[in-house]
């Protein structure tokens, strides 16, 4: 990952390497903990940025995929997500986590975008290629190799449900679903990500869950 003229990040397996001799990061070897990975960048270290970006690259795109249903925006706003860390690293502080910390910045940036473009509703889950037609998850590269078996297995007429009763809910709402249940994050971190309190969190989820029961009901 490098900043180029324009102000853009440049992420991925082919970004430029960091000129010059052997970074901190990898004198200390392969053993360094995050918070050290932080430190390092604070401190200017490239590659040490570069691994927590690759750290977190993948949760942070499917995130952002999942709840704005468009590859175009998600891409932007983990673009956006990943400078603005560049850009205010230095100010963290470790007062939480840096997981909080950057699912923050995506979260905000996710419903800036909701906010702007008034979405109420999600895009079709399917898109047209030149290989046919593809599902939008499915175009996001996963994090593993087993990728999310859960979601794979799930019928064309499940997945579609799932999608309909995804688009009633509000912007926060699906934020709340999807990190609970996709992300697998505790209802406290969610309510630090969001801004709000744990107690605010979990009836937020609570609503989001009933609506979901709700439309599921054939399939449970």
């Amino acid at each position: 990952m490098m900043m180029t003229r324009s102000g853009s990040i440049a992420i991925g397996a082919g970004a430029a390497s960091v000129a010059g001799g052997a970074s901190r990061t990898a004198k200390a070897g392969q053993s360094m903990d995050e918070a050290a990975l932080i430190r390092a960048a604070q401190e200017g270290d490239q590659d040490a940025f570069e691994r927590l970006v690759r750290n977190y690259d993948q949760p942070v795109l499917r995130l952002a995929m999942n709840l704005l249903r468009s590859p175009e925006d998600a891409y932007d706003v983990y673009q956006e997500a990943f400078l603005r860390v560049y850009r205010n690293l230095g100010s963290f502080r470790f007062d939480c986590s840096f997981h909080t910390w950057l699912y923050r910045i995506v979260t905000n940036l996710c419903l800036d975008q909701l906010r702007k473009k008034k979405v109420r509703k999600t895009e079709s889950a399917v898109v047209e290629t030149e290989d046919g037609t593809m599902d939008r998850l499915e175009m996001v590269p996963e994090g593993r190799a087993d990728g999310d078996p859960q979601r794979r297995l799930l019928s064309a007429e499940l997945r579609g449900k799932i999608e309909e009763t995804l688009a009633t809910m509000t912007a926060r709402e699906r934020m709340v679903f999807e990190m609970r249940h996709y992300q697998g994050m505790r209802l406290r971190a969610i309510g630090e990500a969001l801004g709000t309190t744990e107690e605010a969190a979990k009836n937020c989820l609570f609503r989001a869950t009933q609506k979901m029961r709700g439309a599921l009901g054939d399939f449970l």
